[in-house]
């Protein structure tokens, strides 16, 4: 599937369009099959849920996609459901989930602006950008992402995986940690790095980035070398941090998030 994002919506409007309902903090998606796939405007309008508004995300495999969000008396019809992103994560395919994340974020994003922040009054979308205008001080409100970084961290044939005090008992993964103000995404490695587990690294060389939206977060995924120090964990947040062989790892992240590509190159790069 490929996914080639717009703001403009087209000038006319179709039964095909693929439309992804946001209730709450829930999406819509038909129960047909496991794929959790998105209704179209057709099936929305048989149901007589509303479809006129929303906002336009671009076109998926030749259909235009919107994001709506639906009042919290809508009920669901049958043959649909509601489900949150983390479940949608474990059934979507990837592509199709890229796109709800966004369908979702921009969703929460324009109910949370409807009101300027500076002066109060009813903001309106922007007709070029994707941001919410205040018509009275000019004040422009676009979408928040919070950066975050994550590192997978080397030790000659070794991988270092922490296990977080909120994951499951052997789930294990990279270091990661949300910048602060006035740092840099190399500044915020290693001063995660130190915090977490208490060494220093060298040789921070970007990898990749992924939209992550628990919460509404950008990681930008970094590898790095150790360099010196012994692992001391930060009790509040880890719960145990170990220099794993590529042979012996633990549990490991779903296939689809960032963390488990650091991981899948670190076995494919350490000759084991």
């Amino acid at each position: 599937m490929k996914f080639i994002p717009g703001i403009t919506p087209p000038a006319k409007q179709t039964q095909h369009d693929l439309v992804f309902c946001v209730k709450g903090e829930m999406l819509l998606v038909k129960l047909e099959n496991r794929g959790g796939a998105p209704p179209d405007r057709a099936e929305l309008s048989h149901l007589g849920l509303p479809c006129a508004d929303g906002h336009y995300l671009g076109r998926l495999e030749g259909k235009d996609c919107y994001s709506v969000l639906l009042s919290p008396d809508v009920r669901v019809p049958p043959g649909m459901g509601l489900f949150s992103l983390r479940e949608l994560y474990a059934i979507m395919d990837e592509p199709l989930f890229a796109v709800a994340v966004r369908a979702y974020l921009i969703a929460q994003w324009a109910r949370d602006n409807r009101f300027c922040g500076r002066c109060g009054a009813a903001a309106s979308p922007a007709a070029s950008e994707r941001a919410m205008i205040c018509p009275q001080c000019g004040l422009k409100s676009y979408p928040r992402i919070a950066p975050a970084v994550i590192v997978a961290v080397t030790k000659k044939d070794r991988l270092l995986l922490a296990r977080a005090r909120r994951f499951t008992r052997n789930i294990y993964s990279v270091l990661a940690g949300f910048v602060e103000p006035g740092e840099s995404l190399e500044e915020c490695i290693e001063r995660e790095v130190r915090e977490e587990v208490g060494i220093e690294i060298r040789d921070i060389v970007y990898f990749g980035s992924q939209p992550w939206p628990f919460p509404n977060s950008l990681m930008v995924a970094f590898t790095a070398r150790y360099a010196s120090g012994r692992i001391r964990i930060d009790r509040e947040e880890i719960d145990h941090a170990v220099w794993f062989k590529a042979g012996a790892l633990p549990g490991l992240p779903p296939p689809m998030s960032i963390a488990r590509s650091l991981i899948d190159w670190f076995v494919r790069t350490s000759g084991a």
